[in-house]
């Protein structure tokens, strides 16, 4: 669950200041990942947990109102859900604190649970907000029934050596790419060392988000910048997510990679001009009555 606070700007260490608003909403990676396909058009399943509590009931029913199967998102008796606390400045810039709560108590025994689920999947996405023995599981069981693995390494974590093999699309930011290849990346040129870095450890596609500056994607076909759309942001809380969403849309209506970031860049752009996380997630008829080619697909 999302704890949202709305300031001016962000407050110095030691400092108290007035907020201009205060709101609760549905997010986490994982689920705003899951909403964001669903929303574009994609079936999707989720794999999870939440504790047995009124913010875990709210966020398994937003999922199935929004056509997500959760058929194996547990609940966690001894854990409460995991809660975000989120900051959010007059710039649309925000700085966020996890406590995971249920989500640490997924394991690789949940995932197992699940592996008819992912033997039928076309594409798995996975993220760091659950433990790494339960990613590596999803990752090794989408390879064995020849899924293709979508990874947002995120919170930035060192991943294992046996994960590196499994992924076929890479989405770090810049944040999270500077942590994987300590190569800071602020723009186009460091965003190629960055890559480079990245597929030598045998990752078949990376895409670096790099906020207004768009998407570094660098495959066997060869490295480009995708641009941002030129929009004004309210709110860029869950934008990466919205990405990635739009982008696992398209690749399961099989458009090429280049196109499938489009998808997912249009969506974002939407997202980022609406305030909230899985709020601000856009509908696929939404990027079609878009002006200014915002449109996608």
């Amino acid at each position: 669950m999302d704890l949202v606070m709305r300031s001016e700007r962000m407050p110095h260490a030691g400092e108290t200041m007035f907020g201009r608003s205060f709101s609760q909403a549905e997010g986490g990676k994982g689920a705003n990942q899951a909403v964001a396909s669903a929303r574009l058009g994609a079936n999707v399943a989720m794999v999870g947990k939440v504790g047995n509590d009124s913010f875990g009931a709210q966020l398994g029913a937003a999922l199935r109102q929004d056509g997500v199967d959760v058929t194996h998102v547990g609940i966690s008796p001894e854990h409460a859900t995991g809660v975000a606390v989120i900051m959010v400045d007059d710039e649309g810039e925000n700085r966020i604190v996890l406590a995971p709560g249920a989500n640490l108590s997924l394991c690789a025994a949940d995932v197992d649970a699940a592996a008819d689920l992912i033997g039928h999947a076309a594409y798995v996405v996975l993220q760091l907000e659950v433990p790494m023995d339960a990613v590596v599981r999803a990752a090794h069981l989408a390879g064995r029934s020849g899924a293709r693995v979508v990874l947002n390494p995120a919170p930035a974590a060192a991943l294992p050596a046996e994960l590196w093999q499994s992924i076929d699309y890479l989405v770090p930011n810049e944040t999270e790419a500077e942590a994987l290849t300590g190569i800071r990346v602020h723009d186009a040129v460091s965003a190629s060392q960055a890559s480079r870095a990245l597929r030598s450890r045998g990752v078949r596609h990376v895409l670096i988000t790099l906020g207004a500056k768009g998407v570094f994607l660098s495959d066997d076909a060869g490295e480009r910048l995708l641009p941002a759309r030129d929009v004004a942001a309210k709110d860029t809380t869950a934008a990466g997510d919205c990405f990635i969403g739009g982008m696992v849309a398209g690749l399961c209506e099989d458009m090429p990679l280049d196109a499938a970031a489009q998808l997912g860049i249009a969506a974002a752009s939407l997202c980022v001009m609406r305030h909230g996380a899985q709020l601000s997630l856009p509908y696929r008829a939404e990027l079609a009555a878009l002006p200014n080619g915002l449109a996608a697909g």
